[in-house]
Parts: structure tokens; sequence; C-alpha cells
């Protein structure tokens, strides 16, 4: 085996000899196939479905809850799925209603994180010069306590969706940033990195045709799980009073429950938006665990 490998390669030729298999990624199809394998990839892609379809779809089918209702703090029964508050007003709708907004401003605001953690990473990722300050930046991001600070901005620009969504984004860039980055290093190192630059390709054209489909699949992990720490975070600012007050969420309904003082009673109307909270930020998560698995081309099929 040996003798087939050339004189200048060194261990890299032998493993690209030897396992061929195992310095190429999967084609999609057969990412998907993996990542379908095991249930935990279809069940969590069948959740965030179902908080999708809930999302678009259920205020258009149920009423906004509001108002007094003659049915106060009733258990849940076939009548109110999810029971009923201290005001009467059914809890089911106030969690249909409440998956649109913690849907928003999850979405919003991991693509406001995904664009500046990614244009930093690859920036400092080819640049040199720049990496020192990215990489300053980032770490001084990572060290400052982000609840406080989004509660004392929150407070000061006024609570809204939108303020909780640029909030949210503006301070969950660093983790994506430092994640491309690390990636990103070890692509411009690449030999065909060189190559490109021998043939006079601009940076530009590297970082956006070379370096940044390959740190894709980086991206989509980063989508999710930066996703699913924003409907935590909205939920504990909601609870906190920093929500907008004429929009139903998740961390609302907890609120409302301990501002009554029915938590200790009603438990229903703490239960369902907790769980719904814990469900989505659990298949988010699960699904980009996955689908990282489901690109590694070390793991053999099963």
């Amino acid at each position: 085996m040996s003798a087939m490998i050339p004189p200048d390669a060194g261990p890299a030729g032998a493993v690209a000899v030897d396992e061929p298999a195992a310095s190429t990624p999967p084609s999609a199809m057969k990412s998907l196939r993996r990542f379908l394998a095991k249930p935990s990839g279809a069940l969590s892609i069948s959740m965030l479905l179902v908080f999708l379809v809930t999302g678009l779809l259920g205020p258009l089918l149920v009423d906004r809850p509001g108002g007094l209702g003659a049915e106060i703090l009733r258990s849940p029964s076939v009548a109110h799925w999810f029971g009923t508050d201290d005001l009467g007003q059914d809890v089911f709708a106030q969690v249909v209603w409440g998956t649109r907004v913690s849907l928003t401003v999850a979405v919003a605001a991991s693509a406001i994180a995904i664009v500046i953690g990614t244009a930093l990473g690859l920036l400092g990722a080819y640049s040199r010069r720049a990496d020192a300050w990215v990489t300053t930046v980032t770490d001084l991001m990572l060290s400052l306590p982000l609840l406080p600070l989004m509660i004392m901005v929150t407070a000061l620009v006024g609570p809204s969706v939108t303020t909780l969504t640029f909030v949210i984004g503006l301070f969950s860039w660093p983790e994506v940033a430092r994640l491309i980055r690390s990636n990103g290093l070890v692509v411009v190192s690449m030999p065909y990195i060189d190559g490109a630059r021998a043939l006079g390709a601009t940076g530009w054209r590297i970082v956006t045709r070379e370096v940044l489909p390959a740190v894709v699949p980086l991206i989509v992990v980063s989508v999710l799980l930066t996703a699913a720490r924003a409907v935590i975070s909205e939920a504990g600012l909601s609870f906190l009073g920093l929500g907008d007050p004429d929009s139903w969420s998740w961390g609302r309904i907890i609120l409302n429950a301990q501002r009554s003082g029915v938590i200790s009673t009603a438990w229903w109307q703490t239960l369902f938006p907790s769980l719904a909270i814990l469900l989505l930020v659990l298949s988010a998560t699960v699904a980009g665990v996955r689908f990282n698995d489901s690109r590694d081309p070390r793991l053999k099929d099963r």
C-alpha cells in the first residue's frame, strides 16, 4: 500500500488512500437517511412541524383570548382542553396564540445572530489582521452577564416583540461567531484555498464561494440551537414582565399565573406553556444534534 503513495505525500496522503470514504461528506440524500434513521430525528422534525403549523394556522382557527369568562379556574376538560385562568380565559387559546410570538422571536432573533456571527466568524477566519479584534470582541461578549444586560436594554427601550427580537439576536451572535471562526480556520488552511489565491481569486470570492459553503452545515446547526435559546430567553424576559403586554406569549401566561397567585392551585395554567417551551427547545436541540451527526463522514451506516 505504501508504494502507491507519492514520495511527497505525508500522513494525509495515506489516509486518503486507505480510507477515501472517511474524507468525503455524505450526499444530501444519504444525510437525510442518516438523520431519519433514528426515531429521535424523525420525532424532532415532526414536533417542529407541529409547532410551525400551530404558529401559522392556529390563530386563524382559534379565537384570540380576551375579556372575562364565566368559567373561572376550570381544570382541563372537553370544553377547555387546557383549562381556564383566573379571568375565565381559555389557556389552550393562550398557548396557541403564544406559539406564533415565540416562533417569530426565535426565527427572527436567530437570523440576526446567524448573520452577524457568520460574517464576523468568516472575517476572523480569513483575515489574520481582523482576527485579533474579532476574537477580542467575541470573548468580551461571551464574558458579559447576558440576562442582566437583556433586562436593562429591554427596560430602557420598552417592551415589545420587536425589542425582544433585536435584544436577543444582538446578544446571541458570539457563540455562532466562535463556532464559524474555528471551522473556517480549518477550511482556510486547506491547499485548494492557497490554489485559489495563486489563481488570483479575490478575498470576497474565496470567502463566499469556498469557505462559506464548507461551513453551511454548522450554520444550520447554529440556527436550530440559537432558536432554542431564543425561545428560553423570550419566555424568561416575558415572565419578568418585559414582554409585549399586547401580545400573548408562553412567558406571559406563566407570569399571569404568578401574578394571580394560582401557580400552586391551578397547575394547568403553568404546566401547558411550560411543556410547550420544553418540547420546542428539546426538539430544536435534538434536530441540531442529529443533523450534525448525519453530516459526519466518520459515522458508518447501520
